[in-house]
C-alpha cells in the first residue's frame, strides 16, 4: 500500500526519511551515547540562536551555554512580536513551517519551526502512536477536533484529512442527534484508531453508555483510542475504557513544540526526551528534585527558525523520582500555572480542583453531561453545565459541602443549565477559567 502520508510530508518539503533515521538512532543510544547527546544539543542549539538570532541574543546578553541555569526563561509574552523580529537568520516562508498556537493560554502567538525540526516531530508522533500497532500511512483515524467554518479553510481542513486517512468527526455541536450519526459511522467505516479532544470523546463515551453500546463491539477493526489538549481524569478513563472496549491512552504536547508526553504500552507518561528537554523549575527558576511539583520548562533541541529554550509552557507538573535524562517520566501534570483559583484566604489552589471536586458530585446519577467552572470575583464562581433536568437543591448542597471542605468554606456558586458550551474556536473545553487578574 502506498506511503501516503511519507509521500505528501515530503512533497511539502519536510525530510521524513532523514528525521526518521536520526529519531531511532537517538533512540538506540546507550546512557552514555545520550548524555553526549543531549550535552552536544544544547550547547549547539543555545550557540546557534546566539548567533542567528537576534531575539533571542538580547533576551541572553551576555549568558552562555555554559551557564545554562542563568540562561532567561523565555515566556509566551516575550513571543507576543511579529514573527519577523523572532526568526533566526537565513529563515524566510521558504524554509520554514508556520503555525499559531490555539491561545487556550490566554496569550496566542505565531510560531516558526524548520522543516527537518518539524519532520522530526512527524516521526516522533508516528513512532509513539507505532507502539500500539497504529501506521499513520495506513491506519485510518476518527478524529474528534474543530473545523474551520469559513468556506476555504473548512475545504483545506477536508482535503487534509483525506491525505492523512482520518476521518473528521467536528465537535461544536454535540447533541445526542449528532452523535448519533457519529455512531452510524462507526458501523460503517472501518476505523483502526480514535483521537482528539478528551472532552469530546468523553461525551461520545457517556452517549454510548446511555444507549447501552460498547464501540468495539459496533466496529471491530478499532485498536486503541488517543486522547489529547484536555485533562483525562481516572474516572473518565474508566468510562472510555468500558464503553469503547479500547486500550485508551494519553497525550500531552503543545503545538509550538512537539509531543511532550505520551502515555507509553506500560501506563507511563514517557517524555518526549529525543527532541526536548524538559525541566521542572520553582519560582525562582531553579530546578527542584524528581518528585517534585513545579512549572515545566522546555528546550526545543533541533527549532533553529524560533527559539524556544528555556520555555515556560504555562503547566505545572511533576517528574517520577524513577526518571532518567534518557527516559523522563511525567508522574503527574497538575494544570496550567494561570488556571490557578485565588481564594478569600489568600490561599491558591489549581482550578481543576474545583473542577474534580465538583465532577465526582455532579455526574453521580448521569444526569450532567460536561460542565465549566469561572471564577468571576474571589469569593465568586459560575458553574455551567448541560443536562437534561436541573441540579436539585441536594446536589448543589453537596457540590457546597465538599468544596468547604477539599478548599474553604462561605464560598459563593451560581449554577447555570446550558444547551451547550462554549469551546475556542479550534474545539477545546477550558474546564476552568478565572477572571481574576
Amino acid at each position: 500500500m502506498i506511503s501516503l502520508f511519507d509521500i505528501t510530508l515530503r512533497i511539502n518539503g519536510f525530510p521524513i526519511r532523514e528525521a526518521k533515521t536520526e529519531l531511532n538512532k537517538i533512540v538506540h543510544f546507550s546512557e552514555e551515547e545520550f548524555a553526549v547527546f543531549l550535552q552536544n544539543k544544547k550547547k549547539e542549539i543555545v550557540d546557534f540562536h546566539l548567533k542567528n538570532n537576534s531575539f533571542y541574543a538580547a533576551l541572553a546578553g551576555n549568558t552562555t551555554f555554559e551557564n545554562w541555569e542563568n540562561l532567561p526563561i523565555l515566556n509566551k509574552q516575550n513571543l507576543q512580536k511579529p514573527l519577523e523580529e523572532r526568526l533566526s537568520k537565513g529563515y524566510s516562508k521558504k524554509n520554514f513551517y508556520l503555525n499559531k498556537t490555539s491561545g487556550s493560554s490566554g496569550t496566542p502567538f505565531i510560531f516558526a519551526k524548520d522543516k527537518y525540526s518539524h519532520a522530526l516531530t512527524w516521526a516522533s508522533n508516528m513512532m509513539r502512536f507505532g507502539w500500539f500497532g497504529i501506521d499513520f500511512n495506513h491506519s485510518y483515524q476518527a478524529r474528534f477536533y474543530g473545523i474551520p467554518m469559513d468556506f476555504i479553510g473548512y475545504q483545506k481542513e477536508r482535503f487534509k484529512d483525506f491525505l492523512t486517512h482520518r476521518f473528521r468527526f467536528p465537535v461544536f455541536d454535540l447533541s445526542d442527534e449528532v452523535l448519533e450519526k457519529f455512531l452510524e459511522k462507526f458501523k460503517t467505516k472501518k476505523f483502526d484508531y480514535i483521537n482528539g479532544y478528551t472532552s469530546s470523546i468523553v461525551l461520545f463515551a457517556k452517549y454510548l453508555e446511555q444507549n447501552n453500546i460498547v464501540l468495539k463491539e459496533i466496529c471491530p477493526t478499532l485498536k486503541a483510542c488517543f486522547v489529547t489538549s484536555e485533562m483525562l481524569f481516572e474516572s473518565d478513563k474508566k468510562l472510555l475504557e468500558k464503553q469503547f472496549g479500547l486500550p485508551i491512552i494519553s497525550e500531552y504536547g503543545a503545538s509550538e513544540l512537539d509531543l511532550i508526553a505520551f502515555e507509553n504500552p506500560q501506563g507511563e507518561w514517557q517524555v518526549n526526551a529525543e527532541t526536548l528537554f524538559v525541566e521542572i523549575l520553582d519560582e525562582n527558576n531553579n530546578p527542584v528534585p524528581n518528585g517534585t511539583e513545579g512549572k515545566i520548562v522546555i528546550t526545543s533541541l533541533f527549532n533553529k527558525a524560533n527559539p524556544f529554550i528555556r520555555y515556560e509552557i504555562g503547566d505545572i507538573g511533576i517528574l517520577d523520582e524513577k526518571s532518567t535524562p534518557q527516559k523522563p517520566i511525567l508522574k503527574k501534570l497538575i494544570g496550567r500555572t494561570n488556571d490557578v483559583a485565588i481564594l478569600p484566604s489568600g490561599k491558591k489552589s489549581p482550578g481543576l480542583t474545583f473542577y474534580y471536586v465538583t465532577k465526582s458530585i455532579i455526574e453521580d446519577d448521569g444526569n450532567v453531561k460536561e460542565f465549566i467552572i469561572k471564577q468571576t470575583k474571589l469569593d465568586t464562581f459560575e458553574i455551567e453545565y448541560v443536562s437534561e433536568k436541573e441540579l436539585v437543591s441536594e446536589q448543589i448542597q453537596k457540590i457546597k459541602e465538599a468544596i468547604n471542605l477539599y478548599l474553604e468554606p462561605n464560598l459563593n456558586f451560581t449554577f447555570t443549565r446550558k444547551t451547550v458550551l462554549e469551546r475556542t474556536n479550534r474545539g477545546k473545553l477550558k474546564q476552568f477559567k478565572s477572571n481574576i487578574k
